[in-house]
């Protein structure tokens, strides 16, 4: 089995690549075992700097993974304005894989359709467009998910609050975002990791 290490941008991608659903599908699907710690590198602002190689280093020196994953946001207004920037500014050294959740991992939470119905009680709930938010494209995810969720008197807490409880309580699960029409940085971010595993 191919041992795989993580750098993610912040407290939300940590939650999901820490949660059990997550390790169990890359153990049995994607021949991947995750390395402990997943390192969290607290901020575009760390992930837009050469900051990223000390983390990848510390990570590699600590955990020794056969492989290293980068998990960060697209943030364009913070950070760079498409996915090839970012990558740019992230750099290759010792990492295997640079995944870019557009525009936000958020994103991807307004993807699982199946969660977000159990998250909000609405049944009928479908966000059409979750990377890019076609009636407000300025709007980040975040934005979006404290609106829906204002609706009905009370608003998703903190980020962390909120990933930690999606996931673990509403089972948000990456490849049912991945299986979104409209959310093609989880559809390359799970075909990748499993393409790592099994790379024949």
């Amino acid at each position: 089995m191919v041992t795989v290490g993580f750098v993610v941008e912040g407290a939300s991608e940590k939650r999901l690549v820490e949660s059990e659903l997550f390790r169990k599908w890359l153990r049995e699907d994607c021949n991947l075992k995750v390395v402990d710690p997943v390192v969290d590198a607290a901020g575009n602002g760390n992930m837009c700097s050469h900051n990223i190689e000390t983390f990848v280093k510390n990570l590699r020196t600590i955990a020794n993974p056969n492989k290293v994953v980068v998990l960060a946001d697209l943030d364009p207004d913070i950070c760079a304005p498409c996915v090839q920037k970012r990558k740019e500014i992230i750099g290759s050294q010792g990492i295997d894989l640079v995944v870019i959740a557009k525009k936000a991992m958020e994103s991807w939470f307004l993807a699982d359709t199946k969660a977000m119905r159990q998250w909000l009680g609405n049944d009928a709930f479908c966000e059409p467009h979750p990377e890019t938010l076609d009636e407000m494209p300025d709007e980040m995810p975040w934005d979006r998910l404290k609106k829906l969720r204002t609706k009905q008197c009370r608003g998703p807490g903190s980020k962390l609050s909120f990933a930690r409880k999606f996931i673990h309580v509403h089972g948000f699960d990456v490849r049912r975002a991945a299986r979104h029409a409209h959310c093609p940085s989880a559809r390359y971010f799970v075909e990748r990791l499993c393409a790592l595993g099994n790379p024949n």
